[in-house]
C-alpha cells in the first residue's frame, strides 16, 4: 500500500468476517495498529484485519461525521459501499 496521509474513513473486513468503520490520519499505520492488538477494542479479539474500504476527506470533522454515516448503515449497505468502490477502481484499471 502506499497512501499519503490525509482524513481519512476506513472500513476493516475482520476474520470473522464482521466489518469495523473508524476514521484516522495514517491509514497504513492504523491498519497495522489494529493487527498489532493497539486498534479499537473491537478489532482486537478480531484479527488479522483487511483495508477493504477507504475514503479521503478535507478534515478531521468531514471524516468523522462519515465515519458516524457508514456506521448507521447495515452491513448488506457497507458490503455495497464496498463492491461499488471496487467496480470503480477495476473500471479506471481497464480505461
Amino acid at each position: 500500500m502506499s497512501i499519503k496521509k490525509g482524513y481519512f474513513t476506513y472500513i476493516l473486513r475482520c476474520s470473522d468476517n464482521s466489518l469495523y468503520t473508524g476514521w484516522t490520519t495514517d491509514i497504513e499505520n492504523r491498519v497495522k495498529f489494529h493487527n498489532k492488538g493497539k486498534g479499537a477494542k473491537y478489532t482486537l479479539p478480531r484479527r488479522p484485519v483487511y483495508l477493504v474500504y477507504f475514503e479521503e476527506h478535507v478534515s478531521q470533522s468531514v471524516a468523522q461525521k462519515r465515519e458516524w454515516e457508514i456506521k448507521q448503515l447495515s452491513k448488506k449497505e457497507k458490503e455495497k459501499l464496498i463492491i461499488a468502490r471496487k467496480k470503480v477502481k477495476q473500471s479506471k484499471k481497464t480505461t
